[in-house]
């Protein structure tokens, strides 16, 4: 038995769950979110809480039984607290302009980048920008096409990276002659 699958998931005050046939939909304060679940597993409310259980033993259902509570505990998080994830830029420097993010990141041009459905930006300072929103998929994939532009050197550690990440730098070149 899928030790994530069998735990309950609490529904907080404000938010409300609706598990109908192939699809879950949780509305909350900050918004609503839908996720389709897949044949063989059902999502029930019992107790105050929602419960995620699979038809069979079969290796496919297995797989999808801890998936699908964890998928939808990321819900209820989301439209009751929402996702941030930070990104700090060592070297460079970011703008907010409107909705969007203007970057500058040693390129010959400004990077401007729209948000993604659901998501939006804050900038703080000239070198952090916190990535919101209510799914936590949407706000990691959007911080992840941010970092990808110019993620951190290894020598000097500039670059693009998640606020607390340690980048391990690389001895440079005379340092290695000394030995």
């Amino acid at each position: 038995m899928s030790r994530i699958g069998k735990k309950p998931i609490p529904i907080p005050s404000g938010v409300s769950v609706e598990a109908t046939g192939d699809e879950v939909v949780v509305k909350g304060a900050k918004g609503e979110l839908r996720q389709t679940v897949s044949p063989g597993i059902t999502v029930r409310e019992e107790d105050g809480a929602i419960v995620v259980a699979r038809a069979t033993d079969e290796r496919r259902h297995r797989a999808l039984h801890g998936l699908t509570r964890a998928l939808v505990a990321n819900m209820v998080a989301g439209v009751s607290d929402g996702f941030t994830r930070t990104l700090e830029l060592v070297g460079y420097r970011v703008q907010a302009q409107g909705r969007a993010v203007n970057l500058q990141l040693g390129f010959s041009h400004p990077v401007v980048i729209d948000p993604m459905e659901g998501v939006e930006f804050v900038v703080e300072g000239n070198n952090r920008v916190h990535v919101r929103g209510i799914d936590k998929q949407a706000v990691g994939e959007q911080a992840a096409r941010i970092r990808r532009l110019r993620p951190p050197d290894a020598y000097k550690g500039k670059g693009v990276r998640y606020a607390g990440e340690q980048i391990r730098l690389k001895p440079g070149k005379s340092a290695g002659k000394r030995a």
